[in-house]
């Protein structure tokens, strides 16, 4: 969805809807470009701003704790696996992971692939909020 609203109800009726992205007008071209690539390849991509008000939003409304089959899924991912899913629970871009770990963005999406698989989820929506039901990645909390 691309839309000059920033609106949280305008955000919750796109994921409601089906959105896998939520960018604003304001969005530089190259950067528009580049989430409509991220979810033409089945990924989702929100602005950050939006992002960082999803997650305080489902944060005051998750449940806690962590079931045993989450720690198992949690278990089978490495080192550097959780590092990538940290990121992107921090509404992290693959270029952006990709700096911060300093390998290529051809790595991270391979990462992000093999942290869907693992955590059994269908996109980076479901990883964020299974990394936050988790607990591995906190409100507020920076990577």
């Amino acid at each position: 969805m691309l839309t000059t609203f920033e609106q949280d109800e305008y955000v919750f009726q796109a994921l409601r809807a089906g959105a896998n992205g939520f960018l604003l007008k304001r969005t530089p071209a190259d950067d528009l470009i580049a989430g409509i690539k991220v979810v033409a390849e089945g990924d989702s991509l929100f602005s950050p701003s939006i992002t960082r008000r999803l997650i305080n939003e489902f944060a005051q409304t998750a449940p806690s704790g962590i079931s045993p089959g989450a720690s198992v899924k949690l278990d089978s991912l490495t080192e550097r696996e959780m590092e990538v899913l940290q990121l992107v629970s921090h509404g992290n871009s693959n270029m952006e992971i990709a700096d911060a770990l300093i390998v290529s963005e051809g790595t991270v999406k391979t990462h992000v692939k093999r942290v869907l698989a693992k955590l059994e989820v269908r996109d980076r929506t479901q990883a964020v909020i299974f990394a936050y039901n988790s607990g591995i990645v906190q409100p507020d909390s920076e990577v």
